[in-house]
């Protein structure tokens, strides 16, 4: 029977899933699997029989790939299950951005008697503009960034999209009626709102800077529902004290932007909604369940995606985590053969520098004399399936 352990409150729609091979636990040394959401994990001791981590949710900042990887255990994320949910969020900050509503409600918080008389006053200061008409730049079109889009242009806005990376499957899922950009600093100086839609990684951290920040249309608003570290926070500041920007809107408030004019900060509600938490268990146990049983993987942030679907061979199946040189399948293979037994299956897939292959059997084996043929340097992890 496989443990998982959960480090997180998960949705029991996820859960409930779990067949009678798996049973939860709360001891992590005996954890083949975890089910995590956004418990720090960067100090945590892994046990040697940990296989998988699965992030209920699209980020895996807590989450020590680097090590993780090293160690042959397989990430998982899920993407989409709460891009719905971030997609509402995004829309309604860009209305409540458009119509100052958040200082309008602050200010009708203070009114006492009379207060019919003052608002007829008062509510001059808080006159906004409709954004039918206006032009949205969405900077990354994952699963994210397509759903915005497609509805902020079902509201009347015009919309423009930049993604280096843009898959076929988001090409197909977009309105014919964005316009797409090749070069980022080509768009931004159209753009009255700009969203950011793109994963934080080393390539990304500071993407929005003083020079990309320079490059947009006087007066945007600019809005952050990705990572914080996409933006260089001084540099904001900056160009809302100066009216460069006309706002920024962030799910990640932080230390050096709270307190700046010119914000609307949200406590990391992005995908705060029970739907999405229940998508992304739905999502999260669904992965580790198919990878524990069959090896195979999808969906994973440190290793390729491997659809060897279910074993249908009398002997086991081997999984293999290894690094991405020359010889190591031809090695693989040579060691089943010198078994003599018959590979009726294999599947070999890579990333730049991992790779994992796996090999179904025709005939029962020797474990130990499978392990002792695949222990060599460049493997990293080898796991039997019978």
């Amino acid at each position: 029977m496989y443990k998982i352990a959960t480090l997180n409150k998960i949705s029991k729609e996820g859960t409930n899933l779990l067949t009678d091979e798996y049973s939860l636990t709360d001891d992590l040394r005996e954890a083949d699997a975890i089910i995590v959401r956004s418990a720090d994990m960067h100090e945590l001791e892994f046990p040697d029989g940990l296989l998988a981590i699965a992030r209920a949710g699209a980020g895996t900042n807590n989450i020590p790939l680097e090590k993780c990887t090293e160690k042959g255990i397989v990430v998982f994320n899920t993407p989409g299950a709460n891009a719905n949910a971030v997609k509402e969020l995004v829309i309604a900050s860009i209305l409540i951005g458009s119509r100052n509503l958040v200082d309008a409600i602050e200010w009708a918080k203070t009114l006492k008697e009379g207060a019919a008389e003052a608002v007829e006053k008062g509510k001059a200061q808080f006159a906004g503009h409709e954004i039918k008409g206006m032009t949205l730049g969405v900077v990354g079109l994952g699963f994210i960034g397509v759903l915005v889009a497609n509805a902020a242009e079902r509201l009347g806005m015009k919309v423009a999209g930049y993604d280096p990376y843009l898959s076929v499957t988001a090409a197909h899922d977009l309105s014919s009626k964005v316009k797409i950009f090749e070069r980022i600093e080509t768009m931004l100086p159209a753009c009255d709102y700009v969203t950011i839609h793109v994963p934080a990684m080393k390539e990304t951290n500071g993407m929005f800077d003083k020079q990309l920040l320079d490059s947009m249309k006087n007066d945007a608003a600019l809005l952050n529902f990705s990572r914080d570290t996409l933006v260089v926070a001084k540099d904001v500041k900056d160009a809302l004290a100066e009216k460069r920007l006309r706002l920024y809107v962030t799910d990640f408030p932080t230390d050096e932007i709270i307190g700046a004019a010119g914000t609307i900060l949200i406590p990391h509600l992005g995908a705060s909604t029970e739907e999405s938490e229940e998508n992304c268990a739905v999502m999260a146990v669904n992965e580790v369940m198919n990878y524990l049983k069959d090896g195979v993987i999808e969906n994973s942030v440190n290793y390729p995606t491997v659809l060897a679907g279910k074993k249908v061979t009398e002997g086991p199946r081997i999984c293999v985590l290894h690094r991405n040189i020359p010889n190591i399948i031809s090695r693989l293979t040579g060691g089943v053969g010198n078994m003599g037994i018959n590979i009726s299956n294999l599947v070999n897939k890579s990333t730049k520098d991992f790779a994992c292959t796996i090999l179904d059997l025709d005939s029962p084996a020797d474990e130990n004399a499978i392990l002792a043929a695949f222990t060599f340097d460049g493997v990293i992890s080898v796991r039997i399936i019978t």
